[in-house]
């Protein structure tokens, strides 16, 4: 085998991490996932191992599935040739009665059959109609086709039809490194694939906590001797250190982390711009009034767990640090509507209230039907409850008409202003655009009954598109592509009346709970000042009484015989100040 490596193929001897995942195509279960970091072999490593299951039983068949045609091509073609180009297995060339091509192949001692005993097509080709014993996915995923969550939705569906093709007993192996946190390597252990995971650096102990019990033997076993290799190459004698160094400055950190780290964490981080943690949540009722000031914190302590939370990995909602100072009324109040017409999308809504230069989402939603009769009265009676100053209606849907329908129920259920708002940028940078700093800025409050409600709303949809509709997911999903949401209606109503307070908010919270302080000391000053002056006119009359020589109740010097009280007794007269009447002891 040495020399057969060396003269026939070229190739030097394996590597640990290579002989290992040919270990794991032999040995483990029947759908499994090879994640290994690019460049390491793993569809030449993939194709020895078909040639050898060949070699052992020729009757099997093989599906090669990759992101495109070619490229399933290519994996069938290096097959074909290392049957052609290696003594052993010489024995497996086609005959020339059997199917011979670089789409797909028999080998010789194959007996008759509608199905090659090789054949590749791409993710979106001829699936239907071939049986095979093994699929081999080699990178099915690849990042031209998983950008929006519209292609990863289709690849995932793609994919099911493979349990229609295998036959009985069959294997499934997917080859590839995933492309995002939504990735198709990351939804199939929900469907029962085993994953492994063969990284280009050894990892740090929280990018161990990151990848579980999918991390390689291999791996594992070498940090286990000591932590002093942590980042260094795990194949130097492919990679060296200064290698993947050059390489990750030539992809960036991002991509580094995604083609040779096999981790996604990073690659979300910096791609989503909005993050639930950068939020506050209030679980408190907030219709009516809000904190003038809150602390923003993200400590372990503050996370809101029972919230059912659906952002990326490791992403948290969090109740404020602190709550310094009182309960005050809003500013206003503006309630956003995305109309739909009668299709899958949602009629968006948000209600957001401001206060002291920060915003507090205190409802939010969906509803289907469009302009229906039932959802123009529900967003009537939404208004109402809330009790908004203003809707601002997204006129781009049917020029207007969405307003003109709503008015009449509004003016039955609640009159109110309705203004309405065009929009002409792309709608993914508009949304992240307006919503990123101030999220960010942790100027954005939510009501936990928003989160609640949000969650629970699209209990009734599709299991497998429930998740699209809702607005968390949607603010932690969107980023600045085109189209990188499948469903955004209730984003886009959450810009739109986030957006109608951008000029108020330029405002210092602290700034304004000192002056509301202020103004509330020197209204108590005054108040002060006023009865003090008061009792200095009363303690003159009191004198004057004094002198005469007559006597008053004893309760009412003890009172300091304020004018008011003496007014109240008739004792004064209210408008010239003058004695009125006297009293005798």
């Amino acid at each position: 085998m040495p020399a057969l490596r060396r003269w026939i193929l070229g190739l030097p001897d394996p590597t640990p991490i290579q002989l290992e995942i040919a270990w794991y195509l032999q040995h483990g279960p029947r759908r499994k996932i090879v994640e290994a970091f690019r460049g390491i072999g793993k569809s030449w490593i993939t194709s020895a191992y078909v040639v050898w299951r060949l070699l052992l039983n020729p009757e099997l068949k093989f599906l090669v599935v990759s992101a495109s045609k070619d490229r399933a091509n290519n994996f069938t073609i290096f097959t074909r040739r290392l049957i052609s180009e290696i003594p052993i297995l010489q024995s497996l060339a086609p005959r020339l009665d059997q199917r011979d091509s670089m789409i797909s192949f028999d080998v010789g001692p194959a007996s008759p059959d509608h199905s090659p005993s090789v054949k590749s097509v791409g993710i979106t080709g001829q699936l239907t109609g071939t049986r095979a014993d093994e699929i081999i996915a080699d990178d099915v995923e690849v990042a031209n086709n998983s950008i929006t969550q519209a292609m990863r939705e289709r690849i995932a569906e793609a994919v099911k039809e493979f349990d229609a093709i295998l036959k009985p007993g069959g294997v499934i192996t997917y080859l590839g490194t995933p492309q995002c946190e939504q990735s198709l390597y990351n939804v199939l252990p929900e469907r029962g694939y085993s994953v492994r995971i063969w990284p280009a650096r050894y990892p740090t102990d929280a990018q161990i906590a990151a990848y579980g019990d999918k991390l390689a033997p291999v791996i594992l076993q070498a940090l286990a001797q000591g932590k002093a290799i942590v980042g260094r190459s795990t194949d130097p004698l492919r990679f060296s250190d200064d290698d993947l160094l050059e390489r990750e400055l030539s992809y960036g950190r991002a991509g580094f982390s995604l083609q040779f780290m096999l981790d996604t964490s990073l690659s979300d981080a910096d791609r989503y711009p909005l993050r639930l943690r950068d939020l506050i949540v209030l679980d408190a009722d907030l219709r009516e009034t809000a904190p003038e000031a809150l602390v923003w914190g993200a400590s372990p302590d503050l996370a809101l767990p029972e919230l059912p939370c659906v952002g990326l990995n490791g992403d948290r909602y969090y109740r404020p640090q602190s709550i310094p100072g009182i309960w005050l009324p809003y500013t206003g109040s503006v309630m956003a509507i995305d109309p739909s017409g009668r299709g899958r999308d949602e009629t968006g809504y948000a209600v957001v209230k401001m206060l002291n230069g920060r915003l507090f989402v205190t409802a939010a939603g969906g509803l289907k039907s469009g302009y229906s009769e039932d959802t123009l009265k529900a967003l009537a009676q939404i208004a109402k409850e809330q009790g908004v100053n203003k809707i601002i209606i997204e006129a781009n849907f049917g020029d207007g008409m969405y307003t003109e329908l709503l008015k009449p129920h509004l003016a039955r259920i609640y009159p109110v202003e309705v203004e309405e708002v065009k929009h002409n940028r792309q709608k993914e940078l508009r949304i992240t655009d307006t919503l990123e700093p101030v999220i960010s800025g942790h100027k954005l409050v939510f009501a936990a009954g928003v989160i609640r409600s949000d969650f629970t709303s699209t209990r009734d949809y599709p299991t497998e598109t429930a998740h699209r509709f809702q607005l968390m997911w949607q603010i932690s999903h969107i980023t600045r592509d085109r189209g990188s949401l499948a469903q955004d209606d209730r984003l886009d109503a959450l810009a739109i009346a986030v957006s109608y307070w951008i000029e108020a908010m330029n405002q210092d919270e602290q700034r304004n709970v000192e002056a509301r302080k202020e103004k509330e000391l020197l209204a108590e000053l005054a108040t002060f000042q006023g009865e003090a002056r008061q009792r200095v006119t009363d303690k003159k009359l009191l004198a004057d009484i004094t002198a005469s020589g007559m006597a008053f109740d004893p309760t009412i010097v003890q009172l300091g015989i304020q004018r008011h009280y003496l007014v109240g007794l008739g004792l004064v007269d209210g408008e010239t100040g003058n004695t009125a009447r006297w009293i005798s002891v």
